[in-house]
């Protein structure tokens, strides 16, 4: 828990956690990462998409179990979304002392996740799974500033990023721990709960265009205004997600030009967020929702048009991982729950590659992505102890 309040301190914006991909922060970060990972008796090195990674050493020749989360926060972000599975991983692997194990085990604090810097999510474990899009390279931040340049500039090579990628034979499977994110295991009084899959995401940005006019001179079945148009939006997406079950629909980020109080706005750029575990129902409210705007544009005497639209599958995760670990939540002492995961993590990415399992921790009060994001000592603590027993239990079990 002190180990997160000190990473917490590595922060883009003093006062509040903010950590975008290879910022100078994570430079700090990476200082204490290495510092708490040498302690606990890893080989240390960072790739060239800036991942940490600290290597517990297993017999030559030897597979390869990862275990890890990510180290980038969202603005004015929580203390421990991601940053917590990292550290549970070192001080599991500490823990485990002079066990013998046939396996290699690598904890690895993922450089990029949210896709804050370069609205391109899971840079760091895409480049892990090898599944890293060398186009992703030309895309800018808010400066200007290219992935390329970035990487560059933080020291690294990007024509290394290759490198980074751990062959598909080479891997036992991943393990990542984390926050809930939501409220089911603190609703069933249960520190850790096994996951069953991670909902299928659907990112897009989305612009109306209309026409800027006077606020005081210009009718108002004369208007070409875009902020009216996408405001139609939002609420036809807040009600499809209500009336579809277990859909979640967002609109989060909006920005209207001119921005003037007395301007009939011109353009408006939102984003549109769609998740559901089945694809096919993910997949038919983007959709309708991309018809809607269609529509919208055409009463409203306006454009519309789909700027950007990225996302991923549904996320299976590996049957046999998944006993493995609730076994070991057993064997500690913990009844877990088996529950879903409606919110991305980079197990979305490794399991296109790799065997992946979860396991989430009760999260008080449910609030994520936010300061007010709470864990406490006892569920971490149980969750260290499950970790341990997780790999001594894979260690004895019969080759995949």
């Amino acid at each position: 828990m002190q180990r997160c309040e000190e990473l917490a301190l590595c922060t883009e914006e003093p006062g509040r956690v903010t950590r975008r991909y290879l910022c100078p922060a994570i430079r700090e970060v990476h200082a204490l990462i290495e510092r708490w990972m040498t302690d606990a008796g890893m080989t240390v090195r960072v790739d060239a998409a800036g991942n940490i990674v600290g290597r517990r050493p297993g017999p030559p020749g030897a597979k390869t179990l990862l275990v890890g989360s990510h180290l980038d926060s969202v603005p004015d972000g929580g203390k421990y979304d991601g940053v917590l599975g990292v550290v549970l991983a070192i001080e599991a692997v500490a823990h485990l002392a002079d066990a013998s194990l046939p396996f290699h085990v690598d904890v690895i604090g993922f450089s990029e996740e949210e896709g804050v810097r370069f609205a391109q999510p899971y840079l760091g474990s895409a480049a892990v799974a090898g599944v890293f899009d060398p186009a992703w390279l030309e895309r800018r931040d808010g400066a200007g500033a290219t992935l390329r340049q970035a990487i560059a500039a933080y020291g690294l090579d990007p024509a290394e990023l290759p490198a980074a990628a751990y062959p598909i034979d080479a891997v036992l499977g991943y393990l990542e721990p984390h926050l809930e994110q939501g409220p089911v295991l603190e609703a069933a009084g249960r520190s850790v709960g096994v996951v069953t899959g991670i909902a299928g995401q659907s990112r897009l940005r989305v612009v109306f265009r209309g026409k800027a006019d006077h606020a005081g001179t210009t009718p108002m079945d004369l208007r070409h205004d875009a902020l009216a148009a996408a405001a139609e939006l939002v609420l036809e997406t807040n009600r499809l997600a209500r009336a579809t079950p277990e859909l979640r629909a967002t609109v989060g980020f909006i920005r209207a030009e001119p921005n003037a109080s007395n301007v009939v706005p011109a353009r408006v750029e939102l984003s549109l967020d769609v998740r559901h575990l089945d694809d096919e129902v993910r997949e038919a409210a983007v959709d309708a929702l991309i018809a809607c705007g269609e529509q919208i544009a055409h009463r409203g005497l306006v454009r519309f048009e789909v700027v950007d639209r990225h996302g991923h599958a549904a996320t299976r995760v590996d049957p046999r991982l998944c006993e493995l670990l609730r076994q070991a939540c057993c064997e500690c002492g913990y009844d877990p729950p088996a529950l879903p995961s409606g919110a991305g993590h980079d197990a979305v990415v490794l399991a296109k590659r790799f065997p992946t399992a979860m396991l989430f921790l009760r999260h008080p009060g449910g609030v994520s992505h936010h300061p007010d994001e709470r864990a406490d000592v006892a569920d971490v603590a149980a969750a260290i102890v499950v970790l341990r027993r997780f790999i001594l239990n894979l260690a004895a079990a019969p080759l995949a």
